[in-house]
């Protein structure tokens, strides 16, 4: 997985959909719908997981500076908490 900034340092939804279908992958989590979506506050995003026995819902902080390995870390962290 790449550990360098995105796009000039800005995350946009394509980033953070890809990186969170690929760590969900190495997680286990197959078969399960996946929804990401920006909530209000810039920069905070939603991971919507149904079909799967770990948690329902993720949310994650990234935006300017932010790396993959950073959206990867909050995300392994928390389904990790949460399973």
């Amino acid at each position: 997985m790449a550990v360098g900034r995105f796009h000039g340092g800005s995350v946009d939804q394509h980033d953070v959909e890809r990186i969170a279908r690929a760590t969900l992958r190495e997680l286990g989590v197959v078969g399960a719908v996946i929804t990401i979506e920006p909530e209000a506050q810039i920069g905070h995003w939603r991971i919507d997981i149904k079909g799967t026995h770990g948690p329902g819902q993720l949310r994650i902080k990234c935006g300017q500076g932010s790396t993959a390995q950073w959206v990867r870390q909050q995300i392994f962290d928390q389904y990790n908490a949460q399973s």
